[in-house]
């Protein structure tokens, strides 16, 4: 009996937490309320308050369960690989798994345009922060140990270059769920990056026997 319970309950949450991304996306963060979240889960106030703190916690408890980008970079998933092989497929890795439903995407959609990082949702935004930093961190070592390794010459400092790269990986799924995903983000992501790391002088680094569409021709240092 006990298990069938915490299997109900668990089921509660889920539908809670399904219920929540549907309204946030539709409502946005502020306008939602738990009582909506409660209607359309088919539940109770109390229910919601059963499971969780606040609104907060609700959308804490919603993004946990998807990987975030910023995180995904920072996992260690290709640590045999060289430098400049890791940057290009953990980058790829996301780009891939950002697109495999379209729910994520509306939840990636709902952190980024339908909530306001103030008040009590001021610690998401730290959090979020810190990730950042931290994946961008990972891009500075990367590039630099790629330089090192290659003896390319960077063009500019390499925690300059990651910032740069970390902007166009993170502007690129800020563009593709702004527009609801109306390019194949794994294609056009994957030529950008590849034709960012050639201008920092890695053109001949890449590799050859890629599919044209998706691989860049040499560019010229930056300047």
């Amino acid at each position: 009996m006990a298990r069938r319970t915490k299997a109900e309950a668990d089921e509660t949450r889920t539908k809670l937490l399904d219920a929540a991304e549907e309204v946030f996306f539709e409502k946005g963060v502020a306008r939602s309320s738990l009582s909506d979240i409660a209607q359309r889960a088919g539940a109770t106030r109390g229910a919601v308050y059963w499971h969780f703190k606040d609104k907060v916690d609700v959308f804490n408890s919603m993004l946990a369960r998807v990987c975030m980008p910023f995180d995904e970079i920072c996992d260690d998933l290709y640590g045999e690989l060289s430098p400049l092989e890791r940057v290009r497929k953990s980058i790829r890795n996301v780009f891939e798994n950002v697109g495999l439903e379209d729910r994520r995407r509306k939840v990636f959609d709902t952190a980024m345009f339908k909530m306001e990082y103030v008040g009590e949702l001021a610690a998401v935004r730290e959090r979020h922060t810190a990730a950042s930093q931290v994946s961008c961190n990972k891009f500075t070592q990367d590039l630099s140990a790629a330089a090192a390794q290659l003896n390319v010459t960077l063009p500019m400092p390499a925690d300059t270059a990651a910032q740069g790269l970390h902007a166009l990986f993170v502007g690129l799924i800020h563009n593709w769920v702004l527009n609801e995903g109306s390019f194949s983000l794994v294609q056009t992501g994957c030529v950008s990056v590849d034709a960012y790391l050639a201008g920092l002088g890695f053109q001949n680094h890449l590799p050859r026997d890629a599919d044209p569409e998706s691989r860049p021709g040499p560019l010229p240092a930056v300047r």
